[in-house]
């Protein structure tokens, strides 16, 4: 028989953050700094992460569970049935998170990769964090995070609701405002509207700017609802 008791309410209550990101951009590092412990190899050789590592945090912000997951290559890139099982595993960890961490290597910038990597958090309603790592060994002046993140904001423009943050896994720049930034992202994801103050919405949208129509018969939409 099944029993639901308090252990299994307060799993349910903790945030799944899966950190994703193509290889060698400081993942597992940041889940080392994170857990206070070596849980997962750190190598300058891209892949060194293989499969997905799961652990549980607690603190002043709240409970979450942490998916070191292994880095997203180019499907080209996708050599042996080790390196596919990665991301299939990446994958699958993207779906059961609540919110993904899109990391980014300061010194490299922007790439398609990083791209396709956010599309696959995107398309599965996740929310979303970019997180810009290694901003630490960023050469840079007083107005280069504003100039970066501008830059980034162009790159990610299909999805501009992400908040940006600039971290180092080394050094352990910003990841007390990272907890914050993943605790806000969940809380705006999992938000649920009520369907009467989404048609009241409508029928003010509607009064504003009147549907089109076609061939003399007008578009009429009934109602909205999440």
């Amino acid at each position: 028989y099944l029993t639901f008791d308090d252990e299994t309410q307060e799993q349910s209550d903790r945030v799944c953050v899966a950190v994703i990101g193509k290889p060698n951009v400081g993942k597992s590092s940041l889940i080392n700094y994170i857990s206070g412990e070596n849980r997962t190899i750190v190598s300058d050789i891209a892949g060194t992460t293989r499969d997905s590592v799961d652990f549980d945090l607690d603190n002043k912000y709240g409970s979450f569970t942490f998916i070191d997951t292994a880095g997203l290559r180019r499907k080209s890139k996708v050599y042996d049935k080790i390196e596919k099982y990665s991301v299939i595993r990446a994958k699958a960890a993207v779906e059961r998170a609540d919110v993904c961490v899109i990391m980014i290597d300061a010194l490299e910038g922007f790439t398609e990769q990083d791209s396709k990597v956010a599309s696959l958090a995107l398309e599965s309603g996740k929310g979303c964090i970019i997180a810009v790592n290694k901003w630490d060994a960023y050469e840079k002046d007083g107005k280069s995070m504003d100039a970066y993140r501008k830059s980034l904001m162009n790159d990610f423009s299909f999805m501009s609701y992400a908040p940006i943050i600039f971290i180092s896994a080394h050094t352990g720049q910003r990841i007390d405002r990272l907890f914050e930034l993943i605790k806000y992202v969940n809380e705006q994801n999992s938000m649920r509207i009520s369907t009467g103050m989404l048609n009241d919405l409508l029928s003010d949208a509607t009064a504003r700017v009147q549907p089109p129509s076609d061939k003399g018969k007008r578009l009429k939409i009934y109602y909205m609802t999440q």
